[in-house]
């Protein structure tokens, strides 16, 4: 698990947003990433309280629907989504702001072990597709990545593991897929077929970003989900394979 920043975190959503579900394991942060260019990541999403703090990510894969992880529920009165975000604390006049009307958890998620850590999230009106906002791909069922692929992890988290405040502009970091065998070697075997890790020396997600997308060759094949430390080769991040729940996301998208 996360050490004493994440704790923190977890403590201040909890007791000071009102979020009683938020996990006590999730990444949040982005460590050794660059400020992206704006809006060339149109499928990011900010998951917010109605105060505006950004408590997670999400992927836009449907005009109407959001992908993110199942630990970052919260009640949907509670959160909104924006869509065309590169600045947190200014309005640049491309944000789209929406409510949450539904949410489906995969029905087989531990909070315990994080496994099955996905979640969808449905708007209450279709986004706007333009130069601002778009939709991400998704992965084939079952689609393998290949060892050391490399892939954009990206989000609004931390960027120092020394401070603890968010960063005010979209990050983004390139790290690479690491062989199953070798994280499960660091992580005791808690590595599952809905699984998957990827690390590169000290660039990592950590606090903040947890749900957000993990890019590779332009294909949506992680969720950021949970780690121990940040940033450390030892401890590679760990994110949910999308390819797996593939026929789960498509029942969704299109029967309701």
């Amino acid at each position: 698990v996360h050490c004493t920043l994440l704790s923190l975190c977890a403590c201040f959503i909890k007791c000071f947003l009102f979020f009683p579900s938020v996990s006590s394991n999730p990444f949040d942060r982005i460590i050794g990433g660059q400020e992206v260019t704006p809006y060339s990541l149109k499928y990011q999403v900010s998951l917010q309280s109605l105060y505006g703090f950004s408590f997670c990510g999400g992927s836009l894969i449907h005009s109407r629907w959001i992908l993110t992880a199942a630990h970052c529920h919260v009640p949907l009165f509670f959160m909104k989504a924006v869509i065309g975000e590169h600045s947190l604390d200014t309005d640049e006049g491309y944000e789209q702001t929406f409510r949450i009307v539904r949410y489906v958890i995969h029905p087989r998620f531990e909070s315990w072990t994080l496994n099955n850590d996905i979640m969808l999230l449905k708007l209450n009106r279709p986004a706007r597709l333009n130069a601002y906002v778009g939709t991400v791909q998704l992965p084939k069922y079952r689609s393998e990545l290949q060892d050391d692929e490399e892939c954009v992890v990206s989000g609004w988290g931390v960027t120092d593991i020394y401070r603890y405040s968010l960063s005010n502009t979209l990050q983004a970091a390139t790290i690479s897929v690491i062989p199953v065998n070798e994280c499960n070697s660091k992580y005791g075997g808690k590595i599952t077929k809905g699984m998957f890790c990827a690390a590169k020396t000290g660039k990592d997600s950590c606090q903040g970003d947890s749900g957000g997308p993990l890019v590779c060759n332009g294909v949506l094949e992680g969720i950021v989900s949970w780690g121990r430390s940040c940033g450390d080769e030892r401890f590679p991040g760990v994110y949910t394979k999308v390819s797996v729940y593939r026929p789960w996301i498509d029942y969704y998208l299109y029967y309701f």
